[in-house]
């Protein structure tokens, strides 16, 4: 098997998204992740703007979405951290879940460089 791009870390937001969610659609959430990380699929993993981008799920006539982004800052491990998540209901992302993921990427680049 192929070695996968990046690894997947998941904010406390992003985690009670897919807890809150059906069983089913929840295991499809996880199986695009898991499948993302080995294949480069605008239909799985889309990027945004230049910092946030968005694991894609369709299940049952219904989008799902988890905004992310990179933290490349370890020489051995390439890192996405998913910020948190939405059920989308308009064809266009919601420019708030945009800058939300934005904030949590600022918040958590300095709370990194606070702890090094």
């Amino acid at each position: 098997m192929h070695t996968p791009k990046f690894k997947v870390e998941f904010l406390e937001d992003a985690v009670a998204f897919i807890e809150s969610l059906d069983e089913k659609i929840r295991d499809k959430i996880i199986y695009n992740i898991s499948k993302a990380r080995f294949v480069n699929d605008n239909e799985l993993f889309k990027k945004l703007t230049d910092e946030i981008w968005e694991f894609r799920t369709h299940f049952n006539h219904t989008h799902y979405r988890l905004f992310a982004f990179w933290d490349k800052q370890e020489k051995n491990a390439t890192v996405v951290i998913t910020t948190h998540g939405l059920i989308k209901k308009t064809a266009k992302t919601p420019q708030a879940d945009i800058e939300k993921a934005s904030r949590l990427r600022k918040m958590y680049f300095e709370l990194k460089y606070k702890k090094s």
